[in-house]
């Protein structure tokens, strides 16, 4: 489990491709601090710690993981959001991220507003929309944000300076592909109110008579 605030920017510094999917040996400032084993959000994909040498750790995406984000794009030298798995006794500074992305999405327009805040807006298909409601919370590329509006098939989020400089925002434009993970209660209480909404629904009717 995750809060989405990021920690580090990690470097891919090698790509192995082997018959699971891809095996990403990334540089990151606390790869003193790890364990096999460890979990970590990279773009908000949560992946285990397979080796580590040296200034670098490495993890394995398999081809379900390489098919619901963009690590499959992943080249030498590019940047990565990072969070380590939160610690039972850790404050909760963003939102409950489980580190599992639901879907890639596009970024629609980048407006800034004034000084180095900006306005990322991004595309949002029929399918996920029910899952993003105004002031709702939402995890783009790892980062633990809240929805600034909704519109018919897009939203934005408002980006401060200060995650502006120390995430990966900085590097996003027009056309840009981002991982996001919706907020688990708004999945859970949609798929709720569709799988029994209607039962539920009739139940109270027939109470009533």
């Amino acid at each position: 489990m995750f809060s989405g605030i990021v920690e580090a920017i990690g470097i891919v510094r090698a790509i192995e491709t082997v018959a699971a999917g891809r095996r990403l040996w990334i540089q990151a400032p606390f790869v003193e601090a790890l364990s096999l084993g460890n979990s970590v959000a990279h773009d908000g994909a949560c992946l285990s710690v397979i080796a580590i040498k040296h200034r670098f750790y490495c993890v394995e995406a398999v081809q379900e993981t390489l098919n619901r984000t963009t690590l499959g794009d992943l080249d030498l030298g590019d940047s990565l959001n990072l969070e380590r798995a939160l610690p039972v006794s850790a404050r909760l500074e963003g939102h409950l991220v489980q580190g599992h992305v639901d879907t890639v999405l596009e970024v629609l327009d980048v407006t800034k507003v004034g000084g180095e805040s900006f306005y990322f807006s991004f595309s949002l298909p029929e399918q996920w929309a029910p899952y993003v409601v105004e002031k709702g919370s939402i995890a783009i590329n790892g980062v633990s944000l809240t929805v600034a509006g909704v519109e018919k098939g897009a939203f934005r989020v408002a980006i401060i300076p200060w995650t502006y400089q120390h995430t990966t925002f900085s590097q996003l434009k027009r056309g840009s592909k981002v991982n996001v993970e919706f907020d688990i209660i708004a999945k859970y209480l949609w798929h709720w109110t569709q799988a029994y909404g209607v039962q539920l629904s009739k139940g109270a009717s027939h109470l009533s008579k």
